[in-house]
């Protein structure tokens, strides 16, 4: 007999999760009959509690299903006190939860609400002709969601955000909080700036949250690696409050993370971030 979704979580340990292997997939689908889709839109009031929404108070969840069979769970943060466009969408936190984990094709992105035209121009990065976007209702292409679609191609540049060449930054360290930041940064997207960069934040029971550059070719929707690491450090079941070292390493180019990036981490945080650029 199928079980409830939260049954099935709480039996295979899978109740704090925010990604899922292919695995943990085929056992939750098999415990609760499931299909992958109903399954996927199921999951999303996991993503939605992970939500910081001081601001709108409305709570998005998103779920990015890339080409390995793993499931990421992403979720919207929002920082009090600051202009609006310091605030991260869930679909970017999901797609950004994959790329850190090195994944480099999403097939599908399940979300609570359909995505805005922010999202929407966000996922075209990936420059994917067959990216699926599946919500409650309905399930439509991003190609029917953003037709005539400006991107990467526009701007001259082939592939897409997952996809990238890694950089050569580097500098001489032994510090592992620095050499975890300055690993985002290389594997970074940022074709538009060259401003590859990527953040490293350690909590007091010793996890890393990390965060990389995902650029865009229309600007306004790139996501910073510091947006990136404080959506996981929610993801992961911790708050900001937690942080007790944060760092960045970012290269020398026409723009600058540092100031934005510390001043998003100083409405959440009192720990002062340490920036390296090189």
């Amino acid at each position: 007999m199928a079980q409830p979704l939260d049954q099935a979580l709480q039996q295979l340990q899978l109740d704090t999760h925010c990604r899922f292997s292919p695995a943990q997939i085929d056992a939750l689908q098999q415990a609760t009959g499931l299909g992958q889709d109903e399954l996927a839109l199921a999951l999303l009031p996991l993503a939605q509690q992970k939500a910081l929404v001081p601001v709108s108070h409305f709570r998005v969840g998103a779920l990015a299903i890339a080409d390995s069979g793993h499931w990421y769970l992403g979720a919207n943060l929002e920082v009090d006190g600051l202009p609006l466009n310091h605030s991260l969408h869930a679909e970017q936190s999901a797609i950004g939860h994959a790329a850190l984990w090195g994944e480099r094709r999403i097939d599908k992105v399940v979300v609570t609400a359909s995505p805005c035209g922010h999202c929407r121009q966000f996922m075209n990065e990936l420059n994917q002709d067959s990216l699926a976007i599946v919500l409650p209702q309905t399930r439509q292409s991003l190609a029917e969601l953003l037709p005539h679609a400006f991107g990467p191609a526009d701007l001259g540049i082939d592939g897409g955000m997952l996809n990238a060449p890694a950089g050569s930054l580097a500098f001489d360290t032994e510090d592992p909080l620095l050499l975890a930041a300055l690993a985002e940064a290389n594997a970074s997207y940022a074709p538009y700036s060259q401003n590859r960069a990527g953040v490293a934040l350690l909590l007091d029971d010793g996890r890393v949250c990390r965060g990389r550059y995902l650029e865009n070719a229309a600007f306004n929707p790139s996501l910073s690696p510091m947006q990136l690491a404080l959506s996981q450090v929610l993801l992961q079941g911790a708050t900001p409050a937690r942080i007790r070292q944060a760092v960045m390493v970012e290269a020398e180019a026409g723009i600058r993370q540092h100031d934005t990036a510390a001043q998003t981490l100083a409405r959440l945080s009192p720990v002062a971030l340490y920036s390296l650029a090189i």
